[in-house]
């Protein structure tokens, strides 16, 4: 297969002079078509043009130190070793002696550490972008006016709250809301009131990214005082220190002077002690999670998730499969991990010198007031990698519950032989491996199939075995599945490993003729706001996240003032809707109505596109068209289906 770098018998690269400074894109490890796929793979070596590139920085330029800018590379992620890597791991063979100075996102501890153990990367903190209220939303207007009414006369004009009622359910069907959250016809007047103005009201109270941060840069819009826009006003933390410690602290670094270290995590999420940025970013110690008061937090969490699911379905989920990522446990000293053992009737027990978890003790089940759960944990191989004793700890927890004398409605464990319920990819490998799927039932079948290929080894501590059929079983019994996201400066709509984890979910269950009864609920945790955990739906995620951020007007504007760069976010929403509709279908018509008037539909972000990436304009073309033709989004519009028409006919603008 010919080596795309390769032509007229030299290697070519992507590069500029600048100076003394050689600014280049790291080239493919692979070819472009099979990108997402190879990101992760540790089974993939380079291509010849790709180990050519750093043979060269190192022998015939002379780089003294190379700045990699993007997180993340594809360097830290070449077949070899985890850690302590030899001169026969592929990252050490090609990066050798050559210092790497890599500024990293502040919330990112998992994939920094990454760069720090497989490429001696010093991993320079910077800030996230800079956030804001959504605030008011002029399409939920009416409906907000209606709901404060509605408040106002409730309990006092019996007669003008009935039909105020009538009035609000009308204007939440009309926009769409009933169908974001999946509510039933015959559900009762004040449940629906209720859940259609809390919706309402987390739209409104949502948080995005206004712009992007540029490394070293303040914020390019000042914060206004009670708007919530900027660092200073939406957080009560000073940026003018942190930007100025980041270009401080890279040119140090290139100077060969020590970089202070400095603690990872969400400086939204109330972690100010990650300030000021520009630090050498460290995590957490793995044998002191999860800690006390993540174990409370998960209680909570474990709570919401099980009240709202009972609300939905009138029982308990007494299957779940949870999704667990390393990056997450290590900024929340392990949150999620602890809602699981919640959900089981199990806590942890700490050393009270050390504070580090030495065991589990198991909940006597008349304290739960409820059956324990039957609960398998699908961790990723980060999650894998740092943290094998948590597996081992939950695996010791199964043990001890299959020793219960419980009856086994209570216990689903009890008196049956110890499964596994940790399972994770092969050691060595990251990542769903998956490739967006083709708009074909073929295709969703095949993605199904990577889904449960990746998460088909089952963990117990430092050891791991093939079990295809374990996880195929606790997938196709699982009445739930739930992913918590504890990140406040990002949704699932704006990196496409949301979609390939939780609608990728729903494709391999599919793929394992589920026994479940249907397919299993898809539940998105939102616990960015620790105060105020909220369980939600897929696809009334999906619909908040659309409504708050994807359509805002002050999002938008913010992608526009970085360009090329801005425009390909823009793109990317799209891209990632794209991948929750066809791996699971849960993205009603309206919300891709809602995106295409927001973006194609307006004729000055058009513009912009087409003079700052013409490439994300066709992208998004492209896309907009194939979701119609695939009939994922069947519009009720007619100027949009007519837009539609001139998008799929040849040569049209």
């Amino acid at each position: 297969e010919a080596d795309p770098a390769c032509r007229d018998g030299a290697f070519h690269f992507a590069a500029t002079r600048r100076g003394a400074a050689l600014v280049a894109l790291q080239p493919e490890r692979g070819t472009p078509e099979a990108r997402e796929g190879d990101y992760h793979d540790l089974s993939r070596v380079p291509r010849h043009g790709y180990v050519a590139f750093y043979l060269w920085l190192r022998r015939a330029m002379g780089c003294d130190a190379l700045i990699h800018m993007g997180a993340h590379g594809t360097l830290e992620w070449l077949p070899g070793k985890a850690v302590a890597l030899s001169a026969a791991c592929w990252p050490e063979a090609l990066i050798g002696d050559l210092p790497v100075i890599y500024p990293f996102i502040v919330n990112d501890p998992g994939e920094a550490a990454q760069a720090k153990r497989r490429i001696g990367a010093v991993t320079l903190g910077h800030l996230p972008p800079p956030q804001r209220q959504a605030g008011g939303s002029e399409r939920l207007a009416r409906l907000e006016t209606l709901l404060d009414e509605f408040s106002n006369a409730d309990g006092l004009d019996p007669r003008r709250r009935d039909r105020l009622m009538a009035d609000i359910r009308a204007e939440a069907q009309a926009l769409g809301v009933e169908a974001d959250l999946g509510l039933e016809p015959g559900l009762s007047p004040a449940e629906a009131i209720t859940r259609i103005d809390r919706f309402v009201c987390d739209v409104k109270e949502s948080q995005f990214g206004d712009g992007l941060h540029v490394f070293g840069r303040p914020p390019e819009t000042p914060a206004k005082a009670g708007s919530g826009a900027g660092t200073e006003a939406g957080s009560g933390f000073d940026t003018a220190p942190s930007v100025a410690a980041e270009s401080a602290a890279l040119l140090g670094a290139l100077q060969g002077a020590p970089v202070a270290p400095g603690p990872s995590g969400s400086p939204w999420r109330g972690r100010q002690d990650v300030l000021p940025t520009g630090r050498n970013l460290f995590t957490t110690d793995p044998r002191a999670v999860p800690t006390r008061s993540a174990h409370a937090q998960g209680v909570r969490l474990a709570e919401d998730l099980v009240r709202r699911h009972l609300q939905d379905h009138g029982d308990w989920p007494r299957q779940l499969v949870v999704d667990l990522w390393g990056s997450a446990t290590m900024r929340t000293a392990g949150e999620d991990f602890a809602m699981a053992l919640h959900l089981l009737g199990v806590k942890p027990v700490w050393d009270e010198g050390t504070e580090r978890v030495s065991g589990i003790e198991v909940l006597p089940v008349a304290m739960l007031e409820r059956p324990r759960l039957d609960v398998t944990l699908r961790v990723s191989g980060l999650f894998r990698d740092v943290f094998p004793s948590l597996s081992a700890l939950y695996q010791q927890a199964i043990r001890a519950l299959s020793r219960r004398d419980e009856a086994a409605d209570w216990n689903p464990y009890a008196g049956r032989p110890e499964t596994p319920r940790v399972y994770g990819p092969a050691p060595g490998i990251y990542g769903i491996g998956m490739d967006m799927p083709e708009p074909t039932e073929a295709g969703r079948q095949a993605a199904g199939a990577a889904w449960l290929a990746a998460s088909a080894w089952a963990l117990d501590g430092a050891e791991a075995r093939r079990d295809a059929q374990g996880i195929r079983d606790r997938v196709a019994g699982a009445q739930a599945f739930v992913h918590a996201q504890d990140l406040p400066e990002t949704d699932l709509l704006l990196a496409v490993d949301y979609a390939r984890h939780e609608a990728g979910f729903a494709a391999a269950q599919d793929v394992t003729g589920s026994e479940a009864g249907g397919r299993a609920a898809l539940y998105h945790l939102d616990n960015t706001d620790p105060a105020r955990p909220r369980t939600r739906t897929l696809t009334e995620e999906i619909a908040r996240v659309v409504r708050a951020r994807a359509t805002h007007p002050a999002w938008l504007a913010g992608m526009q003032r970085h360009g090329f760069r801005g425009a390909a976010e823009i793109a990317a929403t799209l891209d990632h809707m794209a991948a929750f509709a066809r791996l699971a279908g849960v993205v009603p018509d309206h919300l891709f109505d809602l995106y295409f008037d927001a973006t194609l539909g307006d004729p000055g972000l058009t513009t912009f596109l087409e003079e700052a990436n013409p490439q994300a304009l066709a992208a998004m073309r492209a896309e907009f068209a194939a979701l119609a033709r695939d009939g994922l989004w069947q519009t009720r519009r007619n100027s949009i289906a007519a837009a539609l028409t001139d998008l799929e006919t040849p040569n049209a603008s």
